[in-house]
């Protein structure tokens, strides 16, 4: 067997969650698997309809972006994904879409407020947006640069990103990571809910409160704390 045939499977099948997810049209979005001992990802290849993919059109890069192996050309997000992927490396997974919540908030160019327990299941703050980037960035290598976007702006909050899995970028859309590719599809769809959320909030009462630390806290800790109680034999 082709020793990248695992990631290829697994960026596959991960690609194949954002439609029945609801989490794109068309072929806006896009979800790539590492594997961190052979220094590479596989990611889908740019502007193909997701009905048309298979583990075998997956293609292979590396974490600077260059193929390795495939003969279609990549995401044209793949340079986002590398630089992630290098600069974080505990990441086995990364998604991005222009889910239609997660992609307003970050046309507004504002973080998701913590307004209730859903929010707080995942994450103990805001969802962080990054501002949109300088006119030098993106006349640079813009895809390259979006991944320092990112970077820099978890950088600046002072947070870590093996605990908040998620960013929105400024006047563009929503990135989430984690372990897995099967991961960052599901903070994907979180995100996307989450964002659905506090928008339906400030339209039912614009000045609605941020939840209560002691809230954050009880449903943040019983899925991922110490002594976690939520689902079974100890998943989380």
């Amino acid at each position: 067997m082709n020793k990248y045939q695992h990631i290829r499977e697994s960026a596959y099948e991960a690609n194949r969650q954002l439609p029945a997810l609801g989490l794109v049209l068309f072929t806006f979005g896009n979800v790539s698997a590492a594997d961190r001992d052979l220094g590479v990802f596989a990611i889908k290849p740019s502007g193909m309809p997701y009905e048309e993919l298979s583990p075998d059109k997956m293609v292979i890069v590396d974490f600077d972006g260059k193929t390795v192996e495939g003969a279609l050309r990549p995401s044209s997000d793949t340079k986002t994904h590398a630089v992630l992927y290098k600069q974080w490396n505990t990441i086995g997974g990364i998604c991005h879409t222009h889910s239609t919540y997660a992609t307003a908030w970050a046309q507004a160019q504002r973080d998701i407020p913590i307004y209730g327990t859903t929010h707080a299941d995942h994450n103990t703050a805001d969802i962080p947006c990054a501002p949109p980037m300088s006119d030098e960035m993106i006349q640079g290598d813009y895809e390259y640069q979006t991944g320092f976007q990112i970077i820099n702006h978890f950088k600046d909050r002072k947070l870590n990103y093996e605990e908040v899995e998620m960013i929105l970028a400024g006047n563009h859309a929503p990135f989430t990571w984690g372990k897995t590719a099967e991961k960052a599809v599901y903070n994907s769809a979180v995100l996307e809910e989450i964002a659905r959320l506090a928008f339906l909030t400030e339209q039912i009462n614009a000045n609605a409160p941020k939840l209560k630390d002691a809230l954050i806290k009880k449903h943040y800790e019983r899925k991922h704390g110490p002594d976690a109680y939520y689902g079974q034999g100890g998943s989380k």
